[in-house]
Formats: structure tokens, C-alpha cells, sequence
């Protein structure tokens, strides 16, 4: 191998790609280092992993040119270095051979060209906010190195990955330097340069491993073999380089280190770098890797794979910067303007009144911008409450499922008082319909609970969010509509009461509606005799003459109808028989119809009665004497009950009270259900969409509240001001993004940041013809 094939001894002799648009990442590093760990925006750069001893330093110094980073036996770089390389013009260009390096974290930023102060400046900086005593920080430190003699790089020095704590480290140690590192690298847009050493097993590379983690595939990581020239005699990292023992989509480069010994006696980093090209050149292993070779290759490659990495993100990274701007424009907006003056103020809360009263009436009427389409909501839910939650529930009431036989026999009992009753008193009817109609008061207040809770719901959506400015204001909006809501409450339940007490008030039975008297009989009749009739038995021998037979089966041998039943002896009266029924009414008699039949005597009734009292007084004594004895009574029990059995005048009477109940309820019912709804309508919903407005002007239009109304709490100022700040630096970022030209936006063709990736030969640089790693691809 001759000496023309060996890489130049100085990055600077190299042709630097990318004089436009690492600048430009860089200055966007600038830009967003001003937000701290606000930053979102995921920016391209090279981030340098390994482990404690790989030699990380010794090759960025060597990238560099210079001695400024921190030395020592244990731990050195305890916090993220972001380290951007400017290349300067050197002075036979017309610029100057100086270099120098800038901390962004002065103000001003001030050049320091001596750079063992720059070390000392990391060091104290280091102290400062991770401590003395090797202790671990994630904010990094912004350096900037410019030189005539580097390659526009940006790359982030992380922590060495440590396997045991020493000093103020706590005992978990790997495992935070870990989760910070993959923090940075886990980004798509970050490449990996993973230094591993020669002298130890490939496989076990902590480097490797973590880049793994991140990058599976390889495609943006970059392997650095470090210590080539301390290997163990007779190996060597051929295979290594050629990515045969691990593959690597961008693959790897080996350096030489300096020593620690040529760093105790100041050898120079050009000098190292004049040991490191003899060292290749005597290593024939080593022949036509020459792309592959030193600290030089190193820089031309990441400058190189640098700039193709960041054309390729250069469409996602406007995206995004363009939607962090539009988010956080957005989000300033919210905050509104500062408002002082006394008629600005005045205005100002005006505006809010009007829009939420606005805002509230939309809603309610259907009309608002906002409305959903994935649920139903205000003045839908409301409807949805008087159709599908009342009406249906008070149509599946059974008026008489709460009253027994037993319930309903002993209320017209009750109702006779002291009298054996000769028909079926009306009051018990008044009394159990009234007590049914009651029922229908709770579900209707209800009701109007649940149009209430929908009105506060509501108020609530209707809060605009420029309202969060002014949470006094909010408060007291909240508090004067809840107010209100409950105002209008009030007069529909009054109502709602009012309603039911003017059905219980006035039982209609002439309502055009309302079944009648004859068909409740009829109704009865047949309801009874279906329920008592058995089914006729065949018998062997049947004495009963047909025509008695046929008589009989449809007879119903009891007292009369309008008899009753007293101590559960049952009178000589006789119900009509369906014979009866057919024969011609005596002349001057009247037959059975309507509602009040039911609740009043016959004529024939009170003939028997009358034949009762015009008995003899006489023999009516004689009767007494004749059977003198002593008699005693037994004691009356506490609770009296109906007996149970009942007679089929009693089934008759039961069947007629459910049936007059029923037919009763259901015309009350139906009023309930068509005038509640207008009540809640009228007095609770109409009211406070009316009048809501007005409301808000007489509670807290008022001049010696505006001020207070309007007060802004010292969180939104600061809030302000943040999203301000976040806001200039973004349009800071969209401006430095305009100034690429044009041929830099393009992205470079075949390379793409994903599994089907693959890279054109960089310029500068040379693949061997006739080694390729182990799926035959070639490696660069």
C-alpha cells in the first residue's frame, strides 16, 4: 500500500459537504437550546455512546484537534455535551488560523481560545449542576468549537455507560445512564456512533447492545473500533471493520487512541495523528480498508452521512416546526390579550356575556357550531328525557299492581261505616283513584330534576375557553346561572303539584273517556263468571232436565248485586239470572246503566226492605221469648281484617273497582304526561333562555366589579409570557429553515431513513471489490 492510498493527516484537507445545511441544524440547536426540556422538536445530530473505557473522549479530541475535554481514572463526562464543530476559512482563504470554542450557556457568549480553560469551563459547569462527587445530570452543555481544521459535525458527548457507583452515584446507576441515553437516541433523526474497543469481545459491546435497543436494524448507527493498536498479537478487527461479526448498514471505522501515556508527556493531537496513519501502514491486514481507516475517514464520514441524514429529515422537520407553531399560536391566542383600561374592561366582559348566552341558546334550540355527532346533546337530551324516561316510565305503571282483592274489598267495607250496606258506596273508587293519581307526583318532579341537571350540564360546555383567563369571572357566572336555573325550578314543581292536586281534586267521571258504568258491569260480569264457571263434567246418568241444565250452568246463585255482605253472612237475595235478565222489566221499573247504577239501589231493594219494617211489632217479641238464654260475646280482635274467601257479589264489586280505576288513571295519566313537560318547558327551560341574559347584566355588569370580574391570576401571566417566548423561537426556527437554497432541500436519491434504505457510495470514499460482509452486501 503506498502512501497515496493512506487518508490525509488533517480533516481540513478534505472537501466538507453539507457548508449549508449543518449550519442551519446547528443554529436550530441554538434556537431550541433557549426552550430547555420544553424542546419537542427532534433535531438531527450524531450522539457518541460507549462505555467507560472505550476511548469516546480520545476520538472526539481527535475529531476536534485539540485537548478540552475532562480527563481522569473514573467517571468523566457526567453530563450530555452538545458539541457542534464550525469550520472556519483558514487564513490562506482569507480567514484566520484561530480557533476557539463558545459556551452558549454565558451571556454574552463570549470566544475562548485557550482551550484548557474550555475543559476547566466544562468541569465547573459539570459541579455546578451535577455536584463534586461524580454525580450524573441529564441537561446538557452547549459547546461550540470552530476551526479551519474540522468538519461541520454536530454530535452529543453522552455518559459513559458505569457499571459500579462510586462517590454520590446512586446504586442504580446503569441503569439511569441508560434511560438517558436511550432518550437521545431512541429518535429516529438521531445517528448512533457506537465506540466499542478492539482488545474485548465485539459481542459484548455495552456500545452495541444499547444502539441495538434503538436502532435493530442498523440503519443509523455507525460503529467505532477504538485501540486497534493494543489488540492481542495475531488478531486483528478485519472481520470487525468488514462488518462480518456485527452488521452495519453505515459501517465502521477504526482509530488509533492515543495512549495514556502520550497524554501525561502533551503529545499533540496532529502527532497522534502521524503515529496512527504509520500504524495502517504497516498493518498489510489492514489493505484495502483505506475508507475504513483513522480518525480523518472518521470526520469526512460523519460530515458526510450527516448531511444526507439531514436532507432526508428536512421535509418532516419543517412539518413539525410548522405544527408546533400553529399549536402553540393557538395556544397564545387562548390567553388573550392584556385588556387595562376601565371601557376596554367594560367591553370585554360584554362580549363574554353575550357569547355565552349566545353559546346557551344554540345549544338548546339545536343550533350550536360545536354540536356532537357521536352522542346526543342539549335540547336533544332533553326531549329524550320527556319521551323515552317519563312518558315511557309512566306507561308501564299498572295502576292496580299495588292493590290487592283484599285491599280493594276492604276499602268499600271501610266506606259503609257502621251500615250494612245495600249497594256499592262510590267513595272507595274517590279514595283509590286519588291515591293512584298521588303516584304520578314523584316521577313528574323528578322530571323536572332531571331538565334541571341537563340545564347546569349545559351552562357548563357553554363556559368558552377564553373564560379560564378570568377564574373569578368564571365562578361567578357559574354561580349567578346556577342561581337562576334553581329560580326557575322552583315554580315548575310548584306547578307540577298544582297539576296533580287539581286532578285529585276533581274526579270527572262524565269524561268522554271514561268507561261507564254498563260496560264496567258487563266487563265484570263475564270477567267472573269466566274466572268461577267449571268446565262441565260428564256424568253416566244425568237426572237435570236439559232445558234446567242450560238454565243452571249460566245462573249465579248469590245475593243481589247491590246487597252486601255483613260479619260473612250472606242475605236470602238473589243475583238476576241471565233468565232474568231476559224477561221484560215490570212496568214503572228502570234497568241498569250508566257510571251511577252501579252506586245506588233497585226499586225491587227497596220494596224488601220495606216488607221487613211493616212486620208486626208483636211477633217479633213473641220470637225473642221463646229462645231467652244467656249470650256472650266474644272480644273483638285489635285488627280486623276482610275474611278471606269472598263471595262472587264481592268478585263482581273488586273486578268493577279495577276496571273504573284503570280506565280513570289512564285519562289522568295522559294529562300528566302532555302538561308536565309544558310546565318544565315554560317556568324552567323557555324562562332562563329568555331572561338569562338579562340576568348576567343586573348580577355582574356593574362598574365596581369589572376590575375584580376581570383579574388575571399570576399563573396565566407567566403562562403568557412562556408561550410568547416558545412562540419567537419557533418562528426564530421557521425563518432559519426559509434560508436553505433551494439544491439543499432536495433530498438525496436512495437514501431514506427506514428498512429499505440504501446508500449510494459517499464521495470520497471507496468500497472493496472483493469483500462483503455476510449476506453480501458491500459495507462502505
Amino acid at each position: 500500500m503506498s502512501v497515496d492510498d493512506l487518508p490525509p493527516s488533517s480533516a481540513s484537507a478534505v472537501t466538507p459537504l453539507g457548508s449549508s445545511v449543518i449550519p442551519i441544524v446547528n443554529k436550530l440547536q441554538d434556537i431550541f437550546a433557549q426552550l430547555g426540556s420544553q424542546s419537542t422538536i427532534a433535531l438531527p445530530q450524531v450522539a457518541v455512546v460507549g462505555s467507560q473505557s472505550s476511548g469516546k473522549s480520545s476520538v472526539l479530541e481527535a475529531l476536534v484537534g485539540r485537548d478540552f475535554l475532562p480527563r481522569g481514572n473514573d467517571i468523566c463526562t457526567r453530563r450530555p455535551l452538545r458539541l457542534q464543530l464550525v469550520q472556519t476559512k483558514p487564513s490562506s482563504d482569507g480567514g484566520s488560523d484561530e480557533e476557539w470554542g463558545e459556551f452558549l450557556h454565558h451571556d454574552p457568549v463570549r470566544r475562548i481560545y485557550d482551550f484548557s480553560e474550555i475543559r476547566r469551563e466544562i468541569e465547573a459547569e459539570t459541579n455546578r449542576v451535577s455536584g463534586e462527587n461524580k454525580g450524573v445530570s441529564d441537561i446538557p452543555i452547549g459547546l461550540k468549537i470552530f476551526s479551519p481544521n474540522v468538519l461541520d459535525i454536530s454530535l452529543v458527548d453522552l455518559p459513559g455507560i458505569t457499571k459500579v457507583p462510586v462517590g454520590d452515584q446512586p446504586s442504580d446507576i446503569e441503569a439511569r445512564i441508560r434511560t438517558m441515553i436511550l432518550t437521545y437516541i431512541k429518535e429516529p433523526s438521531c445517528l448512533i456512533l457506537a465506540v466499542s474497543p478492539a482488545n474485548t469481545d465485539l459481542a459484548n459491546s455495552d456500545a452495541l447492545q444499547i444502539a441495538g435497543n434503538a436502532d435493530p436494524d442498523g440503519h443509523r448507527t455507525i460503529g467505532v473500533i477504538t485501540k486497534l493498536d493494543i489488540m492481542d498479537r495475531g488478531t486483528d478487527a478485519r472481520n470487525h471493520l468488514l462488518g462480518k461479526t456485527i452488521p452495519l448498514r453505515l459501517g465502521y471505522v477504526g482509530v488509533v487512541n492515543r495512549s495514556q501515556e502520550d497524554i501525561l508527556m502533551n503529545r499533540s493531537i496532529k502527532d497522534a495523528l502521524v503515529a496512527e496513519e504509520k500504524f495502517f501502514r504497516s498493518r498489510p491486514v489492514y489493505s484495502g480498508l483505506t475508507d475504513r481507516l483513522g480518525v480523518p475517514q472518521l470526520a469526512k464520514k460523519l460530515n458526510q452521512v450527516l448531511v444526507q441524514h439531514i436532507k432526508a429529515l428536512l421535509p418532516s422537520l419543517k412539518s413539525r416546526i410548522n405544527n408546533a407553531l400553529f399549536a402553540t399560536a393557538k395556544e397564545y391566542e387562548s390567553y388573550g390579550d392584556i385588556t387595562e383600561s376601565r371601557g376596554g374592561q367594560g367591553a370585554l366582559l360584554l362580549s363574554f356575556i353575550t357569547k355565552y348566552c349566545e353559546a346557551y341558546s344554540s345549544t338548546l334550540e339545536g343550533k350550536s357550531k360545536e354540536m356532537s355527532t357521536s352522542e346526543l346533546s342539549g335540547g336533544a337530551r332533553i326531549l329524550y328525557i320527556f319521551q323515552s324516561v317519563f312518558v315511557k316510565s309512566l306507561e308501564e305503571v299498572d295502576p292496580c299492581e299495588d292493590l290487592t282483592a283484599d285491599d280493594i274489598r276492604t276499602a268499600i267495607q271501610n266506606a259503609t261505616g257502621p251500615r250494612s250496606a245495600l249497594f256499592v258506596p262510590d267513595v272507595p273508587f274517590e279514595v283509590l283513584v286519588r291515591r293512584q293519581i298521588s303516584r304520578l307526583l314523584d316521577p313528574s318532579l323528578q322530571c323536572a330534576r332531571f331538565i334541571f341537571d341537563e340545564l347546569v350540564k349545559i351552562s357548563h360546555q357553554c363556559m368558552m375557553k377564553e373564560l379560564q383567563r378570568f377564574p373569578v369571572l368564571q365562578k361567578r357566572m357559574d354561580e349567578v346561572i346556577g342561581n337562576f336555573l334553581r329560580e326557575g325550578l322552583e315554580p315548575s314543581q310548584a306547578m307540577i303539584r298544582d297539576l296533580i292536586e287539581m286532578e285529585m281534586d276533581y274526579i270527572n267521571t262524565s269524561h268522554p273517556n271514561f268507561i261507564g258504568g254498563t260496560k264496567a258491569v258487563e266487563q265484570a260480569m263475564q270477567t267472573v263468571k269466566s274466572s268461577r264457571i267449571p268446565h262441565p263434567v260428564a256424568r253416566p246418568r244425568d237426572t237435570v232436565e236439559p232445558e234446567r241444565t242450560a238454565s243452571s250452568g249460566s245462573q249465579i246463585k248469590t245475593r243481589s248485586f247491590l246487597g252486601r255482605q255483613a260479619n260473612g253472612i250472606i242475605t236470602d237475595q238473589a243475583f238476576p239470572t241471565a233468565a232474568d235478565a231476559e224477561r221484560p222489566a215490570p212496568a214503572g221499573s228502570t234497568s241498569w246503566s250508566g257510571f251511577s247504577s252501579i252506586f245506588r239501589g233497585s226499586d225491587g231493594q227497596a220494596a224488601a226492605k220495606n216488607n221487613l219494617l211493616n212486620k208486626p211489632f208483636s211477633e217479633t217479641t213473641q220470637e225473642v221469648y221463646q229462645n231467652l238464654s244467656t249470650i256472650y260475646l266474644k272480644e273483638p280482635p285489635t285488627i280486623l281484617k276482610s275474611s278471606e274467601t269472598h263471595s262472587e257479589q264481592e268478585s263482581v264489586e273488586i273486578e268493577i273497582t279495577k276496571l273504573l280505576l284503570k280506565s280513570y288513571y289512564d285519562i289522568v295519566r295522559k294529562n300528566v304526561e302532555d302538561l308536565v313537560p309544558k310546565a318544565i318547558m315554560h317556568f324552567l327551560v323557555n324562562y332562563t333562555k329568555r331572561e338569562l341574559h338579562n340576568v348576567f347584566i343586573e348580577k355582574l355588569y356593574r362598574e365596581n366589579l369589572i376590575e375584580e370580574l376581570l383579574k388575571e391570576p399570576d399563573e396565566l401571566a407567566i403562562k403568557r409570557k412562556r408561550t410568547q417566548e416558545t412562540l419567537r423561537i419557533l418562528q426564530q426556527a421557521n425563518r432559519t429553515l426559509d434560508e436553505l437554497p433551494l439544491e439543499a432541500e432536495s433530498v438525496e436519491r436512495g437514501y431514506k431513513i427506514g428498512s429499505e434504505a440504501k446508500h449510494e457510495e459517499l464521495p470520497g470514499t471507496r468500497r472493496s471489490r472483493t469483500e462483503t460482509n455476510g449476506n453480501g452486501r458491500l459495507h462502505m
